[in-house]
C-alpha cells in the first residue's frame, strides 16, 4: 500500500557559525524538494528542527534553550514533532533524547541527508552506530541538592564512528541570507588536534569537495542573484590538501574569478602553516577576490601556543603578517583570540597585548576560554573535567578557567568578547572552580523551568 503523502509546516531554528547554518539551509532544501512547506513562523509548524551548536559552553546553552523553548510549542501548539540536529546532537544524542522527552529525532552531523526521514517518522531515529553518553545515572526524583552535591565519577566520551556526510552542487538548498551573499562550503571537518577544540569529534576529518562541485554551486548561485560568496570551511587554506591536489585553492579561487554575475570572493578561517605564495598571488591577482585575510592566531605567547597544540610564536607570526601584507597590498587582516588558557601567565598575556598593538590588525575578536570534556588542555595534561555533559550551564554557573598554579592573585585575566565598543576593554575576573558534575542539574534544572519559568516567545525560526 502506498505511503500517504502528507505535506508538513517545517521551521528551523539554525544556531552557531556558518558552517552549521549552509547545514540548515541544506536541511531546508531536502524538505522542500520532498513536498513540505518551510514556515518562518514557529507557532504554525509541524514539525520543528532545531539545528544546534556545541563548540563551547555558551553555545550549548543556547542550544538547549531553543530546544525548550521550540519544546513549548510542541506542548500548547500545533507541532507534533521536534527534530534536534548539528553539533550538540552530534556529541550528546542519547542524553538528549533521555533527558528532554519532547525530542522526537535526533540527527548528528553526518546525518543531514536523513533529514526527511526525521521529519516524517519514517525509519530508526536513533543512531545505531553511537552508544548512549551516560555519566551518572538519572535521579528518581530531581531535588535541589543535585546541583551542587555531587561526588565526581570517571567517564569518557563513547567512541564512535566520526562523521563523513558532505554536500555537494546537486544537493537542494533554500538559502536564509539576504540574496546578495551566501556562503559556500569547501570542506568539512579538521585534521588538526587543537587542545582546546572539539571540532574533528564532532565534524569528522577534514575532506574537500571537488573543484568542479564547488564552482558548479558557484554558477547556480549567480544565476540566483548572489553577489558575494563566503568561502567556508574549518581551514579553508588547507582545501585540497587532503586529496593530495597541490595548489587547489589559488586554482579555485581563479576559477570562482571567471563566474559571471559575481562580484565579491570572500575566504574566512585561513590557518597560518597552508597560507601559501600561490594562493596570496591569487588574491591579489584576481578582481573579484577580496584582499581580506581571515586568520584565526589564538594567541601570541610561545608557551601558550604550545599547550594550545598550535603552530608557530611571536616572530614565524610577524613573519607571516609581514608576507601577507608585502603580496597582498592594502590587505584587511582579521583574527581571533583565546584568553585565560589554562597555564597563562601575566607576562604570557602582557605579550599577547604587546602583538595586537605593534601589529594593529583591522578586525579583532576576543574569546575567554571554554574548557571542553575530552579535551587534554589542563596543565599536566589531564582532563579534569570528565563528568561535564551538555547540560553545562542552565541558570546553576558555568565552567571557569581555573587560575594558573604560576599566579598568585587567584584571578584570570579576560578580555570581553566580541563587541567592537568592548573589544579592547580589559578586566579581572575571579575564576571559579569548575563544577565536578552537571548531569544531575540537568533533570532539575528542565524541571524547574518548565515549572516556575514562562517560557518566553520563539527565536526567529529561518525560512
Amino acid at each position: 500500500m502506498a505511503r500517504e503523502e502528507v505535506v508538513l509546516k517545517i521551521g528551523l531554528v539554525s544556531l552557531g557559525c556558518p558552517k552549521n547554518l549552509v547545514d540548515g539551509e541544506v536541511m531546508l532544501g531536502l524538505a522542500q524538494q520532498a513536498g513540505h512547506e518551510i514556515t518562518a513562523d514557529a507557532g504554525d509548524a509541524d514539525v520543528i528542527v532545531v539545528n544546534t551548536c556545541a563548540f563551547i559552553d555558551n553555545a550549548k546553552q543556547e542550544s538547549i534553550d531553543a530546544i525548550l523553548e521550540m519544546a513549548q510549542h510542541k506542548r500548547n501548539g500545533r507541532t507534533s514533532r521536534l527534530v534536534v540536529t548539528g553539533c550538540l546532537a552530534e556529541r550528546y544524542r542519547d542524553e538528549l533524547r533521555k533527558e528532554i522527552p519532547e525530542i522526537d529525532a535526533v540527527l548528528g552531523t553526518g546525518e543531514v541527508g536523513d533529514i526527511v526521514g526525521a521529519l516524517e517518522a519514517r525509519g530508526a531515529m536513533r543512531d545505531a552506530r553511537s552508544e548512549p553518553l551516560r555519566f551518572h545515572r538519572k535521579p528518581s526524583a530531581p531535588r535541589a541538592s543535585d546541583l551542587g552535591s555531587s561526588a565526581p565519577r570517571a567517564s569518557r566520551l563513547a567512541p564512535r564512528e566520526l562523521p563523513t556526510y558532505i554536500y555537494d552542487a546537486d544537493t537542494p538548498r533554500i538559502l536564509t541570507t539576504p540574496k546578495h551573499f551566501a556562503y559556500v562550503k569547501i570542506a568539512e571537518g579538521c585534521d588538526y588536534t587543537c587542545a582546546f577544540c572539539i571540532i574533528p569529534t564532532l565534524r569528522g576529518a577534514y575532506r574537500s569537495r571537488t573543484r568542479e562541485s564547488i564552482v558548479a554551486e558557484a554558477r547556480a548561485l549567480a544565476a540566483r542573484g548572489v553577489k558575494e560568496l563566503l568561502l567556508i570551511s574549518q581551514d579553508t587554506t588547507f582545501y585540497g590538501i587532503d586529496r593530495q591536489e597541490r595548489g587547489a585553492l589559488a586554482a579555485l579561487l581563479r576559477e570562482l574569478n571567471g563566474v559571471d554575475g559575481l562580484e565579491w570572493i570572500r575566504m574566512l578561517y585561513l590557518y597560518p602553516t597552508t597560507i601559501t605564495d600561490e594562493v596570496l598571488a591569487a588574491m591579489a591577482e584576481c578582481e573579484k577576490v577580496c584582499n581580506y585575510v581571515d586568520l584565526p592566531l589564538q594567541h601570541a605567547s610561545a608557551d601558550v601556543l604550545k599547550r594550545m597544540r598550535r603552530p608557530g610564536n611571536r616572530q614565524t607570526y610577524d613573519k607571516l603578517l609581514a608576507r601577507i601584507r608585502d603580496r597582498v597590498p592594502g590587505v584587511t587582516l582579521r583574527t581571533t583570540f583565546i584568553v585565560g588558557f589554562p597555564g597563562e601567565t601575566e607576562d604570557d598575556f602582557a605579550q599577547l597585548e604587546e602583538f595586537v598593538e605593534d601589529t594593529a590588525f583591522d578586525h579583532i575578536g576576543v574569546f575567554t576560554y571554554s574548557h571542553e570534556e575530552g579535551k587534554h588542555d589542563r596543565p599536566g595534561g589531564e582532563d579534569q573535567d570528565q563528568d561535564r555533559s551538555c547540560c553545562g550551564k542552565y541558570g546553576v554557573g558555568g565552567p571557569a578557567h581555573q587560575p594558573s598554579p604560576k599566579r598568585s592573585d587567584g584571578k584570570a585575566r579576560v578580555i570581553a568578547t566580541m563587541s567592537s565598543a568592548e573589544i579592547a576593554t580589559m578586566m579581572n575576573a575571579t575564576a571559579e572552580p569548575a563544577p565536578k558534575s552537571y548531569i544531575e542539574k540537568l533533570s532539575f534544572q528542565i524541571w524547574k523551568e518548565r515549572s516556575v519559568v514562562a517560557v518566553p516567545g520563539p527565536p526567529p525560526v529561518m525560512a
